[in-house]
This record gives C-alpha cells, structure tokens and sequence, in this order.
C-alpha cells in the first residue's frame, strides 16, 4: 500500500456555467479530504496538469461529444503524476503514471484509466503535450484524418499552439512541399519560421487571413489543419486545390461566443474543388498510440522534433492559465504545474 497519506488535496471545482468568457467567480479552489485507494485504484500525486482549450465547451450544460463539467466536483483534464498508495496489481508505489484526474492535487484513480509512463524516455510533462494527447492529435489529424501525402502544401491555422506546432513539423518532416503557419503575435510568426522550420507564417491580426494566406501560399494549399475557425476556415476553403482535404480539430475562435457565429461565406466551393472537410476526436484513433509514441519519441530524440511548453507554477494558478490559454498567452502546450 503506502506510507502516511496526507490529511487532504486541494482542486479546482466549476461553481458556475460561464457565459461567454470565463470568469473568476465560475471557479473555486476547495480542499478535499484524502482517503486511501480502494479496491482496483490508485492514489496519485499530481505532477503536472494540462488546460486544453475543448474543456471550455465542457463548462456549458449543453449535450456534446464529451460530458459538461458537473457544477461543485472537481474538473477532470490530463495529468500525470506519481502513485503514493496501490490498491491495484501492476501499480507500485513510486511508479508515474498518466491519467484523467487532472485540476487536483492527489487522484484517486481506477487503474484501468492509467498507463504508466517513463521518465527517463521523455521529461514527464511531455506526456501531456508533444507525447500526449495533443501530439496524437496532430498525427492522427494529419497522417489519417487529412491524408497528407509527400509533396502536399499544408496551412496550420493557432500553429504555435501545442497541436498545431507539431502539425507543421510532421508534415515538413514527411516531405511536405510548403508549410504555413497562422499565429497571433508576431514573436509566433517568428517563432514558427526559426525554430519550428515552416516555410511561411504571418500574423492574423496584421490583416485579412485571406489576403496573407494567398500571399503565402500563391499555388494554393492541399491540406488545412483548422483550430480556430471562422475567417481562418473561410480562408482555407478559398486557397484549397482540388481534392484539397481539411481536418476540423478545433474552432477556438468562436468558443467564448455568446451568439451564433456565422460559417464560412463560400461554402460553394467544396462542390467544385470536391473538397473533404472532415471533425476529428483523438479519441477515435487510439489505436495509432504505440505507432506514435516509437515515431515521435525518436524524432525527439534526435532533436528533429521541437516543442515548447508554458509551464504555470502552483495549483492555485489553474484559472489563469486556463484563461491565459484561451487567449493565446501560451506557445506550446499550456501546462499547471504543480512539482
């Protein structure tokens, strides 16, 4: 079993349904007692925790493809940490682990929903971001879901956030013949061009997307990677090829939205071009995971994989990295972290 559990854990509960922006007052810090691991559990002490930008459709009481936050219960989000207590066989004390319990301090974990992870193969926040499920996400995104193949352009739009930075990577690293990246702040832009290797990047608040897109990309685009939506995806729309194939992994731009948004204005040309725009839940292609795991894992070893993490310091900072997230404070993975 273990050594002496603490007394009690600190998490982060939603106490209200935001409208539009999230607030301060939606959330509440609580303290909650610590009792050892049942039967088939584990006890883990959190390590790191992620924010991801889908928990905001979570916060709305609204039926969707994952179930809404329960007002007063601790939010869940991915986590990775360390078993103080086993109740459970194939879990020892000591061992890390990955899981969905995350916004807390101390887990209590069905053994069945943790996969043990080493920390000697990759620092452990990186099975959160780059090893994680945002990783997988840009792999299953673009290898399955866009059916990128070698000599395609690509335009990645939020592509100095943890998805879309590994996107643009991929596909250069799989032989793409341009890649494009849209970000917000021209220190991004930069970023994307110097570190990350894309062949152009512009900035969406510098202009139209359209204008600076077509300027990017003058022979058009055969595969978009949409996270953000709106004038980003009537943009792609515009410069796709023929046979051009979108994946639609995200829409950050209309999250906090308190009205309907409007779709894109030229949706006419999906007929012509015979486009595929097609949604994506990671969770749909788990079967990709050890695939993706020995392929990215040795792209990072050998240094042709980069990522960046912004790593927010202390559970009670959870708000706002959140928040911070949603406005595009972060480059990479938007990690809490609480070592």
């Amino acid at each position: 079993m273990s050594a002496a559990l603490p007394a009690s854990s600190r998490e982060w509960h939603l106490v209200a349904r935001p409208h539009g922006w999230p607030e301060a007052e939606d959330f509440a810090l609580r303290e909650a007692a610590v009792a050892a691991p049942a039967e088939g559990r584990i006890l883990v002490r959190n390590k790191y925790f992620s924010v991801d930008p889908y928990m905001r459709g979570r916060m709305n009481d609204v039926k969707s493809y994952t179930p809404p936050f329960k007002l007063d219960h601790p939010m869940d989000g991915g986590a990775v940490g360390e078993v103080i207590a086993s109740n459970a066989e194939g879990f020892a004390v000591g061992d890390h682990v990955l899981h969905g319990l995350g916004w807390r301090e101390i887990a209590h974990v069905p053994a069945q929903h943790a996969v043990k992870v080493d920390p000697d193969l990759a620092p452990l926040s990186a099975y959160l971001g780059v090893l994680g499920m945002t990783g997988l996400t840009a792999y299953a995104g673009l290898f399955e879901v866009a059916s990128f193949k070698e000599g395609d352009a690509v335009f990645v739009s939020g592509a100095a956030g943890a998805v879309g930075s590994q996107v643009g990577q991929l596909a250069k690293l799989k032989g793409a013949s341009r890649v494009i990246g849209s970000a917000g702040s021209d220190e991004k832009v930069k970023l994307l061009v110097e570190e990350y290797g894309f062949d152009a990047a512009f900035n969406y608040k510098n202009g139209p997307v359209r204008d600076q897109l077509k300027e990017a990309a003058p022979d058009g685009i055969d595969v978009y990677f949409d996270n953000v939506g709106g004038d980003h995806l009537e943009a792609a729309i515009g410069a796709l090829n023929v046979h051009g194939r979108a994946t639609i992994c995200g829409m950050i731009a209309q999250y906090n939205a308190t009205e309907p948004t409007p779709g894109p204005r030229n949706m006419a040309l999906i007929i012509g071009k015979r486009l595929r725009l097609q949604g994506m839940l990671v969770g749909d292609h788990a079967d990709l995971q050890p695939k993706f795991v020995q392929e990215v894992a040795g792209w990072l070893a050998s240094g042709e994989l980069k990522y960046q993490e912004t790593v927010v310091e202390g559970i009670e900072k959870g708000y706002d990295a959140f928040v911070g997230l949603l406005r595009g404070e972060n480059t990479g993975k938007m990690i809490v972290s609480l070592v």
